[in-house]
């Protein structure tokens, strides 16, 4: 099969496609999926840049997100039959005999769902990391609660467009950060109830009188650095921050934080993957059968800005890496 494999550490160059083995069923509860498409996410440029989480497997075929039918199933897969269409979060970390920037991939069926009815393979490939981590973020750490107000950084990302939506299907009140008008516009369509310009406003003030001076029950920080630290002032006291990145206390500190006796909650969707932690991925999929759910009943989106052809992979990452992507991208098998 064609597959885009990395071969050391760098720039995108360092992507190439090439013809390798087809990947084969080896355990009873997985599934071989013939790829339609791949999602890609940040974690991929990191990954490309820095080395794997696997180095000593080089080298290694990246992408978490995936999209497809089902081949071939193992002896002990019971939800899955050859022709369904499925998507899914699996691999993609360097771990060898996984990732799905490729025509095949060979998956747990724990973690698979069946792919929402209304998307393109494209669109779902594009949602499950993305969907995962926001779900994680604002309903297992952040508690998150009908009638509470929330704010979301990047509200027009991967992830912020999808935590936005998912924050008001559960009766939130949503405040987002943005940095241009036509982001605005977008942040609305998803929901937002307050976009902020955080070039032109300061996002504190602006959400402390949006709260009455209180403060949001709930902050989701997808930024990280300064933006972390300052969110802080930004949340009632008792009240919850989430966030992607871990904190650097090189440019600031948690004295805020601990004054307003805040939880933090940290969040890495990846963790059920690099641990083996099975209960936690049967628990991500249960997520994208939800989402798969509200997705074909109209109340979730998925904003695909951009398709290229699996070749394409390292103009993919370079597009990625410009930093001002509107939605995400995917790669077509």
């Amino acid at each position: 099969m064609k597959a885009i494999l990395m071969t050391a550490a760098g720039d995108p160059d360092v992507l190439q496609l090439q013809d390798i083995p087809e990947p084969t069923i080896e355990k009873p509860e997985q599934i071989l999926v013939r790829l339609k498409a791949a999602g890609i996410n940040p974690i991929d440029t990191k990954l490309r840049r820095r080395g794997t989480f696997f180095p000593d497997e080089m080298p290694a075929i990246l992408g978490c997100d995936g999209a497809g039918i089902v081949q071939a199933v193992g002896a002990g897969v019971k939800q899955f039959k050859p022709g369904d269409e499925v998507y899914f979060c699996w691999g993609g970390l360097g771990k060898k005999g996984t990732g799905n920037y490729a025509e095949l991939a060979v998956v747990d069926e724990y973690v698979v769902a069946p792919k929402p009815k209304s998307l393109s393979f494209a669109e779902a490939a594009a949602a499950p990391l993305v969907l995962i981590t926001a779900w994680e973020a604002l309903y297992d750490r952040g508690r998150l609660e009908e009638g509470q107000n929330v704010l979301i950084h990047a509200g027009t990302g991967g992830v912020g467009h999808v935590a936005i939506q998912l924050a008001k299907i559960k009766g939130a009140r949503v405040s987002t950060t943005v940095s241009s008008p036509d982001k605005e516009r977008l942040a609305r369509q998803f929901g937002a109830d307050q976009p902020i310009l955080y070039q032109q406003t300061n996002f504190v003030e602006a959400v402390l009188k949006w709260t009455d001076e209180e403060g949001v029950d709930l902050a989701f920080d997808t930024v990280g650095g300064q933006t972390f630290f300052d969110t802080c002032h930004a949340i009632k006291v008792y009240g919850d921050l989430v966030t992607l990145l871990e904190p650097d206390y090189s440019i600031g500190n948690l004295k805020v934080a601990r004054n307003r006796n805040l939880r933090i909650g940290l969040e890495l969707m990846l963790t059920p993957m690099l641990r083996g932690l099975v209960a936690a991925q049967k628990h991500q999929g249960e997520i994208l059968k939800q989402c798969a759910a509200w997705i074909d009943e109209g109340k979730l989106k998925i904003h695909l800005n951009q398709t290229f052809p699996l070749a394409e992979a390292a103009a993919a990452h370079k597009l990625l890496e410009t930093g001002s992507m509107m939605g995400k991208i995917a790669l077509l098998s």
